[in-house]
């Protein structure tokens, strides 16, 4: 090979690699400011995950959504009492396994002080069950990783808060932390008993007398409509009563009957509807990122806030980067340690969050 043949392929494989490198790399984002435990905060027991005063948030993490769970994080420890009691429990897709550590670098970066463990969720443990929905997002198996985590959690972990990555906390989440949940609950969420139940299943389930109303019938309430993007789960209970099972058989039985259209939520209704211990609506002010085919600009419900939601097609981020952000939008963008890669309006997590806290 000559000199200049050897050059120019020298070069081609330093571009491959550059150009392979990038495909790979998470967003950068800033660090956040350090928040420290106030007066009245539980002493750390020294073990670890199982000290009993921690207050345990489960979420997912992917590099497509990281944007979200860094402004998620970033606005939860930001409205705690005691930050350095939230023991953060993601679960992230074990392949390619690069991609866990990218993720473990960046949240430590962003918050040196995070106490958080990162969990390789499987993907061919729910492939088989998941079936077409309305969007193409609400199939990625990630979506269904909360069936699985009383089985991936550390079994001295009694509950947790399971909070989708689209949502900005403007409240200690230790009083959500708190909620009772009574012997017969294991799940606790804000219910929306004035949605229209009916329309998460198809006809066919209805009309179907095996099915419809019969499967409600000896709850202990009416059914009600629950987002699945924000509860507290008791993860002893869930153990024993399997129910990651008995969700996974409704799974199954769609994939004979088609008895809903929209994703990983259904089956949940269908085992926890009239179960669920209800919480005041002010947790989970959902609907923010609209429906799922248009995602057009909503706004707030009535009444006080302490969890904003933006589920829906809309996201935050994705408005905002497309100049065509909706008006609450504006608040996430409060909360966004992305920093662009030409450094220009790049994240001032110092004094980000007054605009948030104003505006309530």
């Amino acid at each position: 090979m000559m000199a200049g043949e050897a050059a120019a392929a020298l070069l081609i494989f330093f571009l491959a690699a550059v150009s392979g490198e990038a495909g790979s790399a998470l967003p950068r984002f800033a660090e956040a400011p350090q928040y420290r435990n106030g007066e009245g905060c539980p002493a750390p027991s020294g073990a670890g995950v199982c000290d009993p005063g921690l207050v345990h948030i489960a979420m997912t993490l992917d590099a497509h959504y990281l944007r979200g769970s860094m402004a998620a994080i970033y606005s939860l420890l930001k409205h705690a009492s005691c930050p350095e009691s939230l023991f953060f429990h993601f679960l992230a897709a074990a392949e390619p396994s690069d991609d866990v550590t990218a993720l473990r670098r960046a949240l430590a970066a962003s918050f040196p002080s995070l106490r958080f463990q990162i969990y390789p969720f499987r993907a061919d443990a729910v492939t088989g069950l998941i079936s077409a929905s309305v969007r193409a997002a609400l199939e990625a198996p990630l979506n269904y990783a909360r069936n699985h985590l009383a089985d991936i959690l550390p079994p001295c972990v009694p509950r947790a808060i399971y909070l989708d990555s689209d949502i900005l906390a403007a409240d200690d989440v230790r009083r959500l932390w708190e909620t009772r949940l009574p012997a017969a609950a294991v799940v606790a969420a804000p219910e929306y008993c004035h949605a229209n139940f009916s329309r998460y299943f198809t006809p066919a389930f209805w009309s179907d007398p095996a099915l419809g109303a019969r499967v409600f019938a000896a709850r202990r309430r009416p059914p009600c409509y629950f987002n699945t993007g924000v509860m507290v789960i008791d993860l002893r209970r869930w153990r024993a009563g399997n129910y990651r099972r008995r969700i996974e058989r409704w799974m199954e039985i769609q994939k004979e009957k088609r008895i809903y259209e929209l994703g990983s939520l259904p089956p949940f209704l269908l085992v926890f509807a009239g179960e669920v211990e209800a919480v005041d609506l002010r947790w989970n002010q959902h609907g923010l990122g609209g429906d799922n085919v248009h995602g057009s600009c909503r706004p707030l419900h009535d009444g006080p806030v302490s969890l904003m939601h933006w589920s829906g097609k809309g996201k935050p981020w994705d408005r905002l980067d497309a100049g065509r952000p909706c008006p609450l939008d504006h608040t996430w963008k409060s909360y966004d340690l992305y920093v662009p890669g030409d450094g220009s309006g790049a994240a001032s997590p110092a004094s980000g969050p007054a605009a948030l806290s104003a505006s309530w």
